[in-house]
């Protein structure tokens, strides 16, 4: 199962859209993730139409037509592993001790917010991954996105997209 992650696409004040190597992976993916800060429909709607399957959670910076429109936290089974999906996780430091309490029986917790790429596991708890933004890079040297396969429990081939500077 190929799997496609992003997140903080906040468009269109950081992008007028998402950039064209994401949108070449929506036919390749199983599944898209997005871990929140959307902050327009247009792009829910997009990917919906777009994706085979879309999982979703709406971040702090996204409105009333958004969150009406998902959840905060979100859980799939995905090729034999329990992922769940929410925006915030709090300050880098402690954040998998406190994303092993709160979500103890994930194998994988995708998460977004922060715009900076994140990959480490949490002892006795879930693999946290951040797949940074698309659309924003903020402080990091390049806008990024996540890919990987998940399949018999295992999340394998997992690659972080680094996007070349926008025009």
């Amino acid at each position: 199962m190929r799997l496609l992650m992003m997140s903080d696409t906040h468009l269109p004040k950081r992008a007028k859209a998402l950039p064209a190597p994401l949108l070449d992976e929506l036919p390749h993916a199983d599944v898209v993730i997005h871990a929140g800060d959307w902050v327009d429909t247009d792009t829910l709607d997009l990917l919906e139409s777009r994706s085979r399957r879309l999982v979703g959670v709406y971040g702090n910076n996204d409105g009333p037509g958004l969150r009406a429109r998902l959840p905060e936290v979100a859980f799939a089974e995905l090729g034999g592993l329990r992922f769940g999906v929410v925006h915030e996780t709090g300050p880098a430091p402690g954040r998998e001790a406190r994303c092993a309490g709160r979500f103890p029986d994930l194998d994988v917790l995708v998460f977004g917010h922060s715009h900076i790429p994140w990959d480490t596991t949490a002892l006795g708890g879930p693999r946290l991954l951040n797949p940074g933004s698309p659309t924003d890079r903020r402080r990091q040297p390049h806008c990024t996105y996540l890919t990987a396969t998940a399949a018999d429990g295992r999340l394998t081939d997992l690659v972080l997209h680094r996007l070349p500077p926008r025009r």
